[in-house]
């Protein structure tokens, strides 16, 4: 089979919907070999974690053909992309962050489009207007047109069918993994390296995750606030939040306590994990909680909010609090720092949870989801679906001639 993946943010992005769209390209291209895969991005940006993904024989990274659509690269991802799509010969697509073309669902492709979340509605406060207008009509309209639906957690899930009365039998949750370089095992000599680079203390808490205010970050910092001489590392992109965070750490004295880091490169995150004695991840709500996993991963223990998916992240001997709790966030923390039994039964019971989000389990899920978009003639063979695919879409390119 051909399939082609919007891959706009795994080429643009280098946090979030891009490592997303980055890890499913690489876990099929790995697992499925027997697809080929075509990743179609609206322009080329320099990004080196996207170039590695061409290293596979059967991914190929595509652009706009045309002059005029390489000057109209909005218009040609939500609507002329669909031209291409027909002449290389595509027989599934899958938007990998929300969204597909306007009109797919006509042209004999199937589809399907991942949901990572609907934040937006559930907090509208968070977002401005404009964007949660342009968010709800995309999301709904890939929604109702899809094939299938692919929701990053059970929780997910829950929301497309709560907002967008989309039936739960269209949906499948398939998870996201997290790079297994999180796993590998650090060197003392890099650990030494990275501390010394951003001048870190010998132990400390971690948290990961764009500074902003539904990530909640002030929650940490209150609850370090109370715990004596315990040093929190703060690793995220910076907003308007942040400043507020600032604020506070200077008014309450925590300045020598608290370090944030804007600026980290990439490679040093897994380093930065295996040094933290513990991971807080407070957001008040989550698609998924990817850090947590990748904390996991590394032998960390984990501390998180309630209230959204963060149980499924994390698993059943994870600590768990309320976002708005700081004095059970103080506890947790003074737990898994002052209890040497609890660390290790967390750490060993985190590394055998995080077997479910395996990369191998993670593309057979989502291979199965591709074959359940051409379900529709159950009695069919799959020969049989390959040749009426195939069928439809030599017709859609004959329609489609005159006008490239």
């Amino acid at each position: 089979m051909i399939i082609g993946f919007d891959a706009k943010r795994a080429n643009a992005n280098f946090t979030g919907l891009g490592n997303y769209s980055r890890f499913m390209v690489d876990t099929m291209a790995t697992y499925g070999n027997e697809h080929k895969y075509r990743m179609y991005i609206p322009k080329k940006c320099k990004n080196a974690l996207y170039d590695s993904l061409l290293k596979h024989k059967n991914v190929a990274s595509i652009q706009p053909r045309s002059f005029l659509m390489k000057r109209c690269k909005a218009l040609w991802r939500t609507f002329f992309i669909k031209r291409g799509l027909l002449q290389d010969g595509v027989q599934l697509y899958h938007g990998l962050s929300n969204e597909l073309p306007v009109g797919i669902h006509r042209t004999g492709i199937r589809s399907v489009v991942t949901i990572h979340d609907l934040i937006f509605l559930r907090y509208p406060q968070y977002y401005h207007w404009l964007d949660r207008i342009i968010y709800n009509y995309k999301f709904r309209y890939a929604c109702r047109k899809a094939d299938r639906i692919v929701a990053v957690s059970e929780c997910t899930k829950r929301d497309i069918v709560k907002f967008y009365g989309i039936s739960p039998d269209k949906i499948d949750v398939v998870y996201q993994g997290c790079d297994p370089v999180f796993a590998q095992p650090v060197s003392a000599e890099a650990k030494a390296r990275v501390r010394e680079a951003y001048h870190l203390p010998d132990q400390f808490i971690l948290s990961v995750g764009t500074i902003e205010e539904r990530k909640n970050l002030l929650l940490a910092v209150k609850a370090v606030e109370q715990l004596g001489d315990v040093h929190l590392v703060a690793v995220g992109k910076s907003t308007a939040y942040a400043d507020k965070v600032k604020e506070y750490i200077e008014a309450h004295g925590l300045s020598d306590r608290i370090h944030i880091i804007h600026n980290l490169k990439f490679g040093d995150l897994p380093v930065l994990y295996h040094m933290a004695e513990a991971f807080v991840y407070p957001s008040r709500f989550e698609g998924f909680g990817i850090p947590i996993v990748e904390a996991l991963s590394a032998g960390v223990p984990v501390i998180a909010a309630t209230g959204s998916c963060l149980e499924e992240a994390g698993g059943p001997r994870s600590l768990y609090v309320g976002p708005d709790d700081v004095a059970g966030m103080a506890a947790a923390m003074k737990r898994v720092l002052g209890d040497a039994d609890l660390r290790r039964e967390m750490i060993e019971a985190g590394k055998a949870y995080v077997v479910r989000f395996d990369p191998k389990r993670l593309a057979d899920e989502m291979n199965a989801v591709y074959l359940k978009c051409f379900d529709d003639s159950a009695s069919s063979t799959d020969e049989e679906r390959f040749v009426q695919t195939s069928s439809n879409i030599r017709k859609k390119i004959a329609r489609y001639i005159p006008f490239l």
